[in-house]
């Protein structure tokens, strides 16, 4: 009786460690994957086209491709300065601002809203002469600064964006509308677009 004690004794450590494991294992998991998303819809033409590819894929893909401005999963901007505006200056001063409506143009076209709000940088324009024309982008700070973190000053780092929009969670990106056209953009951890 006292060997059968110590034998049950003896499984006790192995069978609460195989219980924290299988605790711990669940959090310990590699996160879920992330899609990009896109999806563009033609209601003159009846016709659609939808993109649901692995962030993981895009960005191994990414420097496999060298045209023109695109090499190595970053993008030469000819000009770093454009117009004379230094734009990591500029973004860096948003990045450290505060929440804000930023600019608001309103005109006989259209209206226009560029704000930073709960992290992320927010573009909204809606046409006048048709009020069905909408342009939403919804950028992610942490994607911004991935763009500019590890790039010359002439480059923006593509790769390191996919990267950090992997980890920005789901966010829907960009939605545009017209009377016969509507685009949407966006990151989630599902495979299809259902």
């Amino acid at each position: 009786m006292r060997k059968n004690i110590r034998t049950r004794m003896a499984t006790v450590p192995c069978l609460l460690a195989a219980g924290i494991m299988s605790l711990v294992a669940p959090a310990m998991a590699a996160p879920a994957e992330k899609y990009l998303h896109v999806n563009v819809q033609d209601s003159t033409k009846s016709e659609s086209v939808n993109v649901n590819v692995p962030l993981s894929m895009a960005e191994k893909i990414l420097p496999a491709i060298n045209n023109k401005n695109l090499h190595g999963g970053k993008v030469s901007i000819h000009n770093a300065d454009i117009d004379g505006v230094d734009v990591r200056t500029l973004l860096d001063a948003v990045r450290t601002a505060p929440d804000n409506e930023f600019v608001t143009v309103k005109d006989t076209d259209s209206d226009v809203r560029v704000a930073k709000a709960h992290g992320n940088i927010i573009v909204h324009v809606t046409g006048k002469q048709n009020n069905q024309q909408k342009v939403d982008v919804t950028v992610p700070l942490e994607v911004v600064n991935a763009l500019f973190a590890t790039a010359k000053n002439d480059e923006l780092d593509v790769a390191a964006a996919l990267r950090a929009l992997s980890d920005a969670g789901d966010v829907l990106l960009v939605t545009v509308q017209d009377s016969g056209q509507k685009v949407r953009v966006w990151v989630d951890s599902r495979n299809t677009q259902d």
